[in-house]
């Protein structure tokens, strides 16, 4: 049986991840779930910014809520999107997608099923491709 799993912010451990302009801080989900689901607070690093990189996840559930500051992303299917703290985002599997550019204070909350899944770098959608 799985132990109630707990993570408090005071003294909570943020590291660098998949995108080397956020820290990130496990939850302790994809332990208490053996990997069936994943939750990290994501947070931006003051000064570095985002590179703009078309890239899909493969995972069946990826989801987001803005904690604090804004984030922009575009998307092959709905376009650019700015969100804000109290704004959230569903991001269904294999879509296009890429981070604009976000606020120095953002903090996203980001819950995955699984836990580990994989990342590609993709060319840019025909859409975005013939705007640039």
């Amino acid at each position: 049986m799985t132990q109630t799993t707990t993570s408090h912010a005071e003294g909570a451990h943020f590291e660098r991840g998949l995108r080397a302009f956020f820290e990130y801080r496990d939850l302790g989900i994809a332990k208490a779930t053996e990997g069936a689901f994943g939750a990290h607070v994501i947070r931006g690093i003051p000064g570095e910014h985002a590179t703009g990189q078309w890239h899909t996840h493969d995972l069946p559930f990826q989801m987001f809520f803005v904690l604090k500051g804004w984030v922009r992303f575009e998307y092959e299917d709905i376009g650019e999107k700015t969100f804000k703290a109290g704004d959230c985002c569903y991001q269904p599997r294999l879509v296009k997608h890429r981070e604009i550019e976000h606020s120095d204070d953002v903090e996203i909350l980001e819950i995955t099923g699984p836990a580990e899944f994989e990342t590609k770098v993709v060319p840019a959608p025909a859409s975005a491709a013939a705007a640039e």
